[in-house]
């Protein structure tokens, strides 16, 4: 076994025995400054005191294996026919600092290794969020996160602000404008859900962390530079966003040229509560520009398989989502993202998705006395337009998806996953999903993924 590989993992071990210790001690005594859940929707209890600083670190060991399946076929970027297992592994270490009044600064440093099932291949939906579109069989490091906040008051009115990884706790005003400066994830500020949001602690598939239709701007690891602004009054909240996009097609370097390579993104969302529980509404529109090609040029051009490569110019990429979120009991949810883009130009930051739908309920398990465990089930149906599959039939490639041919079908995934919690900090998980069509095309699959996920944070 690589050296490299087995000193990270031995340092992985020793974090992890270093803070289930520290953590057991403290099951009198609740961390000083600590907070639960990190990188995760869920907040911690606030009090009225104030954070000057926050340290938290997460680790996240996914296994993920699926047997053999049906497949007629096989091309340059499908899922592997053949029974496979494949492991990742994340690490964040991250800090947090108040500067002044309103501002903090926030650090991030990921470390990864691993790969998703067949190098993150075969599935628009891929299985597993934990699974970098850049894999490594070494452990590899990035500074994921560098960024400034800051908020200015509008009126007097204040609430307490809950604390987590990239907050400090503290008073805030309940109306205010935010701005955020620096390298971040668009999904940090944008499209979340309170039941479908974070692999790392709910539902692991792609089509579930975020919106698929949403070409969000990242590169291979998710992340990007740029800046957003929020303003929020009461119940309401209005959000921009404008980003780097990366210099090729699902690339690691992002292009120089900002003012011809772009991604803006604009939110409206609605708060607001039935009988006493709580929802969301969440309407996105987008607008990317990036040296994207064109599927009808790659099919007008007589060289098969279809080359959208040589058809890349500077053009536009747009699209809309609807995002929801509802309690309808204590402990019990439901939730759905739809998005629509305009299918006329290559995926280019996310995964290959046209059209997206996702539904869902999520329970705590307060009826069989475990109210911190969870169990969920959700739904995904992924499409892409006319043209978008005619030039995966005639043997284009995208980021995830590539038979060679295709025999086209609306993509389709049920997942299932409970979560133990096995201290607060401790969580493992059994996750279970039925992909039918995969990469849209019904001469392979169905194929059935099981995955175990061990998660702790502090």
């Amino acid at each position: 076994m690589n050296q490299r590989l087995q000193i990270f993992r031995l340092l992985a071990f020793l974090w992890t025995f270093a803070c289930c210790q520290f953590a057991l001690a403290q099951v009198a005594t609740p961390l000083q400054g600590g907070h639960s859940n990190v990188l995760s929707a869920q907040t911690e209890a606030v009090e009225d005191s104030e954070e000057n600083w926050s340290l938290h670190m997460q680790n996240t060991i996914v296994i993920q294996t699926h047997p053999g399946i049906r497949a007629k076929y096989s091309g340059p970027s499908s899922l592997d026919k053949t029974s496979e297992t494949h492991e990742t592994v994340s690490l964040d270490l991250l800090a947090g600092l108040r500067l002044w009044e309103g501002a903090e600064i926030h650090l991030d440093g990921l470390m990864w290794e691993g790969y998703g099932l067949s190098n993150a291949l075969g599935i628009a939906g891929f299985p597993n969020g934990e699974a970098f579109r850049k894999g490594t069989a070494t452990p590899n490091g990035n500074i994921s996160r560098a960024f400034i906040r800051q908020s200015i008051g509008i009126g007097s009115e204040m609430e307490n602000a809950p604390g987590g990884a990239l907050f400090l706790k503290g008073r805030q005003h309940v109306s205010r404008l935010t701005f955020t400066l620096g390298r971040m994830s668009a999904k940090d500020i944008f499209d979340n859900n309170a039941y479908s949001n974070d692999a790392r602690t709910q539902f692991m598939n792609w089509s579930l962390m975020a919106n698929g239709a949403w070409d969000y701007p990242a590169d291979s690891l998710g992340y990007t530079t740029g800046g957003a602004a929020e303003l929020y009054l009461h119940d309401w909240a209005l959000r921009y966003g404008f980003f780097q996009v990366p210099s090729v097609s699902n690339g690691i370097s992002m292009d120089p040229h900002i003012w011809k390579a772009w991604a803006q993104v604009m939110e409206l969302e609605h708060k607001h509560e039935i009988d006493g529980h709580p929802g969301a509404v969440r309407f996105l529109a987008y607008m990317n520009r990036a040296h994207m090609g064109s599927f009808n040029q790659a099919l007008n051009n007589i060289a098969r398989p279809a080359d959208i490569v040589a058809t890349r110019e500077y053009r536009i990429k747009y699209g809309f989502g609807l995002n929801a979120d509802q309690e309808i009991a204590s402990g019990v949810g439901v939730f759905t993202r739809l998005g629509w883009s305009n299918g006329a130009a290559e995926s280019w930051s996310f995964t290959d998705v046209d059209r997206a739908a996702t539904f869902g309920i999520s329970a705590k398990g307060e009826a069989w006395n475990r109210p911190n465990d969870t169990l969920a089930l959700a739904c995904i149906i992924n499409t892409i337009s006319k043209s978008h599959s005619n030039y995966h039939q005639q043997g284009g490639t995208g980021i995830l998806v590539g038979d060679g041919t295709l025999s086209y079908g609306a993509e389709k995934v049920i997942e299932t996953y409970y979560d133990i919690a096995v201290r607060q900090w401790l969580h493992i998980a059994f996750d279970y999903q039925l992909a039918m069509n995969p990469a849209y095309n019904r001469d392979r699959g169905p194929v059935n993924i099981f995955a175990a996920r061990m998660h702790w944070e502090f």
